[in-house]
């Protein structure tokens, strides 16, 4: 019965071999000449000016918790407009209703401010 299981040892000794010569190699023929410039933290072409510890607002978080539910009713209403004819009248006022409590979510979130950005 453990002769089912050598090809699946055989490869994962393969693989672990592969991976450990790899960075066995890697270490023997890589160059080895630290720079200041190279180990210096590089952040999209600028001098880093800030700690990478700052705090955001919370109306960013906002946001992108926005965008994560508006896109997530997306994937809902995709689907159902493929089958909208096979449902029936009766899914269209599901859906209706639907829509309409997600656009009701976004006049309040719109109402209170928190798509503003200062």
């Amino acid at each position: 019965m453990l002769a089912q299981y050598l090809p699946t040892l055989l490869f994962l000794i393969v693989a672990t071999g592969i991976g450990v010569a790899l960075i066995i190699v890697g270490r023997v023929l890589g160059p080895r000449s630290p720079d200041p410039r190279k180990l210096s933290p590089y952040e999209c072409g600028f001098e880093a000016f800030e700690d990478a510890r700052m705090k955001f607002d919370v109306r960013y978080y906002l946001i992108a918790i926005q965008f994560i539910v508006f896109d997530l009713e997306i994937i809902f209403i995709v689907p159902w407009t493929l089958v909208f004819q096979d449902l029936g009248p009766r899914a269209l006022v599901t859906m209706g209703l639907f829509v309409g409590m997600l656009f009701l979510g976004f006049v309040y979130v719109w109402k209170k401010g928190a798509l503003e950005w200062e």
